[in-house]
């Protein structure tokens, strides 16, 4: 009985020319994911861009409006109309609770102080080493 052989010469071309196939495809089918993927970023950008957009569009109206405009100023800076009374109620507990917050640690020297304390000890030890080279 002859055996026939497992793989034909037919049989081989055809795997290499699928090998060839598959290897041309590999590129350009990554290429495609890749900008895919781009894309999809750029979508992502574009859309966070136009909420910052209308956010500033929203904001820019609210500036126009001059009601807007005198609110902010009586909050934010405590401002008044011409000839209206306007009074500013100080808390005494958080009045303290500013001024606790303020203080320092006694016996905690300043930043600066200890700064300099440090110079001068990094003076003295490398006069010291230089002396003690020295002898």
């Amino acid at each position: 009985m002859a055996r026939r052989p497992q793989l034909t010469g037919r049989a081989a071309i055809l795997a290499v020319v699928v090998c060839a196939i598959a290897m041309s495809l590999a590129y350009p089918v990554r290429e495609y994911v890749a900008q895919r993927r781009q894309i999809a970023q750029l979508e992502e950008q574009q859309a966070q861009a136009l909420r910052k957009l209308r956010n500033l569009e929203d904001r820019r109206r609210r500036l126009e409006d001059p009601e807007y405009i005198k609110r902010l100023a009586k909050e934010r800076l405590h401002m008044c109309e011409p000839g209206a009374k306007c009074y500013v109620v100080l808390d005494r507990s958080a009045g303290t609770d500013t001024a606790k917050a303020g203080a320092k640690e006694p016996g905690k020297p300043a930043w600066y102080v200890t700064l300099w304390q440090s110079v001068e000890a990094a003076d003295h030890g490398q006069g010291a080493a230089v002396e003690a080279n020295g002898s």
